[in-house]
């Protein structure tokens, strides 16, 4: 490895041979753990996840249009990912998820990329995304969204799953063929840096492709955002939240590349988020601490493959 981590934008160039860029795409969708009386996760919104998509109100072909536009041009992209990015991608009728699957398949998309939930992967959903790929030779990727490996973290932030959901729908995705991303934030108020280390533990035994490590904000009108003004929590440090990732990359398995380590907030509609500096900041900081450790990538992934009795045979 010549860097700290291995960088997603190093893969996506050197898997496609030139720049791509994801483009966000919003549906009509929303999540199995709102309405009826649900809530959903305390530190969801109405926006979720992408708070500047564009509306879903435009067409999926609308969006991608205008997005691969002004993209191209900013960043100079050549091809580019239809990312379904916000709430929970296959919480909807197969014909839809179909619909909108199709519509997403225009000139220079390589890539469909899925966000959703770990219980919300069906056959069903799998076989159109095969249908898909096998008609436009484009590459699946499903993004779930774990979060924690904590079950008590999990419950307290009304998730709506546990672990368990999360490791059987990665074993059907991989099954399937597909690439598999992981979600995670990992300064969730009730966990801690030994929840880190297990996380990257347990996802580089499912041999996720991708992991997408998240910093927590918390949305003005929110249940958790009344929770942190009543003083029910704190969340750490930006050094512990250093900590946490560092530790997280140094188990991960050095196959596995890393989209980003930190989240980029809404300046805006929040009660905090990141400390208030900007990601760039942030990902500086981490990255400059572990170069200063000589830390890197996998520099720990040594517990798989019996390594308590491996001395014995070395």
């Amino acid at each position: 490895m010549t860097d700290i981590y291995n960088r997603y934008s190093t893969y996506l160039k050197s898997h496609y041979g030139c720049k791509v860029y994801k483009l966000p795409v919003s549906i009509p969708v929303s999540c199995p753990n709102r309405g009826n009386g649900l809530k959903g996760c305390t530190y969801c919104d109405e926006k979720g996840a992408g708070f500047d998509n564009l509306s879903g109100v435009f067409s999926v072909r609308e969006q991608i249009k205008v997005n691969m536009e002004y993209i191209g041009k900013k960043y100079k992209a050549e091809k580019f990912i239809a990312y379904f990015q916000n709430f929970t991608n296959t919480f909807l009728p197969v014909d839809q998820f179909r619909k909108y699957m199709l519509e997403a398949c225009q000139e220079s998309i390589v890539e469909v990329s899925v966000s959703t939930r770990p219980d919300c992967i069906r056959k069903e959903y799998i076989d159109v995304m095969e249908e898909i790929s096998s008609i436009f030779g484009v590459e699946i990727t499903v993004e779930l969204g774990l979060q924690s490996v904590n079950p008590h973290t999990l419950n307290k932030i009304n998730r709506g799953h546990t672990l368990a959901e999360f490791i059987e729908a990665a074993g059907i995705i991989k099954n399937a063929g597909f690439n598999l991303c992981a979600h995670m934030i990992l300064n969730l108020p009730w966990d801690n840096i030994t929840d880190a280390v297990e996380a990257a533990k347990i996802l580089s035994v499912l041999n996720v492709d991708f992991v997408k490590l998240h910093s927590l904000y918390i949305p003005e009108g929110t249940e958790m955002a009344e929770e942190y003004k009543n003083g029910l929590f704190e969340v750490c440090s930006l050094e512990e939240y250093s900590q946490r990732v560092t530790e997280f990359l140094r188990h991960l398995t050095p196959k596995a590349y890393v989209e980003r380590i930190v989240s980029r907030a809404p300046e805006e509609g929040v009660v905090f988020a990141n400390w208030n500096r900007s990601s760039w900041y942030i990902r500086d900081y981490i990255e400059n601490k572990m170069r200063e450790n000589r830390f890197y990538q996998g520099q720990l992934f040594n517990y798989l493959g019996g390594a308590a009795v491996r001395r014995f045979f070395d």
